[in-house]
């Protein structure tokens, strides 16, 4: 046991030694793209910014997989940020979608997640569409003839299994 703890603690080292010195040697963020509000309901007006670009450089920002498009991120007095504004369409999804600017000076490229999400209108209740997809019917469909025959069959086995069970207890048999 103790020849082989050695080895396997000195290999352990080793890669831990490794993975330290492939670390970045500074602490700051490599600078992605910041928007604001992450979270935001169809219609809404969305910030976003991003210090990657360097401090007067500008940048053209897609959001065009949530509908809204190119929008212009121009260099703010902000710690060196530029900043772009988008609106998201009010026909847009709840989900998670990437949110690419890419800067102009440069083939450098950034990007941030916005989740577009079913909000309530002015503090009214968000009220539910659709239907529940519980996994149980459908096998059918939604015909109403063929709904009627499965409840027509369901009612006359069950009035087929009450005249049965009231038979046996009378003592009449099956």
């Amino acid at each position: 046991m103790r020849r082989t703890v050695r080895p396997l603690a000195g290999a352990a080292l080793a890669v831990a030694a490794a993975g330290l010195g492939a670390a970045p040697a500074y602490g700051g963020s490599t600078g992605g793209l910041d928007v604001y509000p992450s979270t935001a309901a169809a219609g809404a007006q969305v910030s976003v910014n991003t210090a990657a670009c360097g401090e007067k450089s500008s940048a053209v920002g897609d959001a065009s997989s949530v509908g809204a498009g190119t929008f212009t991120l121009a260099p703010s007095t902000h710690e060196g940020e530029a900043i772009g504004q988008f609106q998201v369409p009010p026909s847009a999804q709840p989900g998670t979608y990437e949110i690419v600017a890419k800067c102009a000076d440069g083939n450098r490229q950034v990007a941030g997640d916005l989740v577009v999400a079913l909000m309530p209108a002015a503090g009214g209740q968000v009220q539910p569409h659709g239907s529940v997809k519980t996994g149980v019917g459908g096998a059918l469909g939604t015909d109403p003839v063929q709904t009627a025959a499965g409840v027509t069959a369901l009612a006359v086995a069950a009035a087929g299994g009450t005249w049965l069970l009231h038979r046996r207890a009378r003592g009449d048999g099956i």
